[in-house]
C-alpha cells in the first residue's frame, strides 16, 4: 500500500504533539515534513510565543525533516496566505499529497485551511477533530507526554500560571468555563517530552540551556 506523503503544521504544543502520535501510528499516511509559522521580529513561534531556538531543539528531538515559515511582526492576511501558498506550492512540487491539523474543535478554521488547500489539490486531515478535550488530555498524560505551559489568558489564570507542568492535578483544578484542551485560547503549551521524542528537550526558564 502507497502510503499519502503528508506534512504536519506543528505548533509545538499539546494537541499537536498527540495529533501526530496519531498520524504517525496509521499506515496510511508517511509523515515526511513538519511545518512551523514563526513571527521572525520575535523569533517566536506564532500564536504559542515560544522561542524559535526551542522549536528546533523540538524538531531535532523528533528526527523528522522541518521548515519554517518566517512572517513580519503583523503580517497582513494578504501576506500571510501568500506566503502559505508559496510552501503548499513548494510540498505539492516535491509529492505531498496531504496534510495534518492538530486542531480539535473550530469549525471556521477547518473550513478556512480545507478550503484553501482544495485549491492545491492538498488534502486536509485532523486525527483529533471532535474529540472529548478531556479524554485528549488523559491520553496524552497516560502516554507519557509532558508538557508545560507557555502562555496564558489573564482573564483566567494569574502570571505565575505559565511555567506549569500539566498533570493530573492540572485537569483538576481547571478554572470552570476552561476547556481542559485551552481550545478556546486559554493558554497554549510546549511538548518537551513523549513517545515521538528521541529524547527529553533540555530548557530553563523556557529558553534552552
Amino acid at each position: 500500500m502507497n502510503k499519502h506523503k503528508t506534512y504536519f503544521n506543528w505548533s509545538s504544543g499539546k494537541d499537536s504533539a498527540l495529533a501526530l502520535y496519531h498520524l504517525l501510528q496509521d499506515n496510511r499516511y508517511s509523515v515526511d515534513e513538519l511545518i512551523t509559522t514563526v513571527n521572525s521580529h520575535f523569533n517566536r513561534v506564532s500564536m504559542h510565543g515560544l522561542r524559535k531556538e526551542l522549536l528546533i531543539a523540538q524538531t531535532n528531538a523528533l528526527n523528522i525533516p522541518a521548515s519554517l515559515i518566517e512572517l513580519p511582526e503583523m503580517p497582513s492576511m494578504e501576506v500571510y496566505e501568500q506566503k502559505m501558498i508559496d510552501t503548499v506550492l513548494r510540498l505539492k512540487k516535491d509529492g505531498f499529497t496531504h496534510t495534518a491539523f492538530g486542531d480539535i474543535f473550530l469549525e471556521d478554521l477547518r473550513v478556512y485551511r480545507e478550503n484553501q488547500l482544495a485549491k492545491q489539490n492538498i488534502k486536509a486531515v485532523f486525527p483529533l477533530w471532535k474529540r472529548d478535550t478531556k479524554a485528549l488530555l488523559n491520553e496524552f498524560l497516560n502516554l507519557g507526554f509532558k508538557t508545560i505551559i507557555v502562555c496564558a489568558n489573564s482573564k483566567y489564570f494569574d502570571e505565575d500560571f505559565v511555567g506549569t507542568v500539566i498533570d493530573e492535578n492540572f485537569i483538576k483544578n481547571l478554572p470552570e468555563g476552561v476547556d481542559p484542551c485551552g481550545e478556546n485560547g486559554e493558554f497554549h503549551t510546549f511538548c518537551f517530552d513523549g513517545p515521538i521524542f528521541k529524547t527529553p528537550i533540555k530548557f530553563k526558564g523556557l529558553s534552552r540551556i
